[in-house]
């Protein structure tokens, strides 16, 4: 076998800060049937069909992540964006199409973009679909980024909370802090000179490898406002690190590797199925391929070592 050549690959690429997944978004709904209608005729995703399978709350699998979608009085709005990785454009914007007539009574829209199909759900919060590419790292199905509006000049100081608090990569392009929260995951958080509307509740759920350490930094600072369980606590202010200035609220649901929910197996539709067109065995979503095939030093060996097995059982 060769010799490895230092400096071929970019080993910095492969590292993982303390936040290792963005499980889900929760956002209040005032009804399941326009929800139902939309997350999962519309986008085409998937119920779970093992949990919250009542009328009070439902959540909606995309790839590893989630929706949790809680029935309300008042539905909720995310101040900001929701960025999936859905394939098959095309499919997606007949499903879309399908729906319109169901929900023309609600804030339902969708405009297509260059690299994205913008869709608005019944009650006004915006999601964007985006195509499988390089961009979100292998991503074929999932949950890729949660975009909020933040106040002008506060980018940087949110990145660094991130990185002070929570020990992960955080960095600022523009007027936006890009927070890393997963492969191919980040929260990101853009300056805006619109009036802010107000925080109602919703909230995100993250995953970390060290929980204590966040724990420790936010108890220090006097910002966690639930010690959920053993597994769970939860904060709602990012602040200034050096003034202590908040800087933005969203409600962080922060679990341990250690929570039984961890890594759960999510079911994931495929649906393109039909009753009038049905494919046996298919009806499980399968991925395609996203990533170009790996290097592999060791297939020049492997071959000589079965052409060397195979001359000796010749002779």
């Amino acid at each position: 076998m060769t010799k490895p050549k230092a400096g071929k690959y970019d080993r910095s690429a492969e590292d993982l800060g303390n936040v290792v997944a963005l499980e889900h978004v929760n956002l209040g709904i005032a009804d399941q049937g326009l929800a139902t209608v939309f997350y999962m005729s519309g986008l085409g995703l998937t119920r779970d069909p093992y949990m919250m399978t009542s009328i009070d709350n439902m959540w909606v699998n995309v790839g590893r992540s989630q929706f949790h979608l809680p029935t309300m009085a008042k539905a909720q709005c995310l101040r900001g964006r929701v960025g999936l990785v859905i394939p098959d454009r095309e499919a997606l914007l007949q499903r879309l199409g399908r729906v319109k007539g169901m929900l023309g009574d609600t804030r339902f829209a969708f405009v297509e973009h260059e690299d994205h199909v913008e869709t608005t759900c019944p009650w006004g919060n915006r999601i964007l679909c985006h195509a499988p590419s390089s961009r979100f790292e292998g991503m074929a199905l999932g949950m890729a980024y949660v975009e909020f509006d933040v106040p002008a000049g506060t980018a940087q100081g949110i990145a660094d909370f991130y990185r002070e608090v929570f020990a992960t990569g955080a960095r600022v392009e523009g007027d936006a802090a890009h927070v890393a929260v997963g492969i191919g995951q980040e929260l990101i958080f853009r300056e805006s000179d619109a009036a802010a509307e107000a925080y109602d509740g919703h909230h995100i759920q993250l995953y970390v490898a060290n929980f204590s350490g966040p724990h420790a930094r936010l108890l220090e600072r006097g910002l966690l406002t639930e010690e959920s369980n053993q597994h769970q606590y939860r904060f709602q202010q990012i602040t200034e690190p050096a003034t202590c200035r908040t800087l933005f609220e969203i409600e962080h649901e922060i679990r341990s590797l250690r929570h039984p929910m961890y890594a759960r197996p999510l079911v994931n539709r495929n649906p393109l199925q039909t009753n009038r067109a049905y494919v046996p065995g298919r009806d499980g979503w399968v991925p395609e391929p996203t990533r170009a095939e790996m290097d592999d030093p060791r297939v020049e060996m492997r071959r000589e070592r079965f052409e060397e097995a195979t001359r000796r059982a010749a002779g």
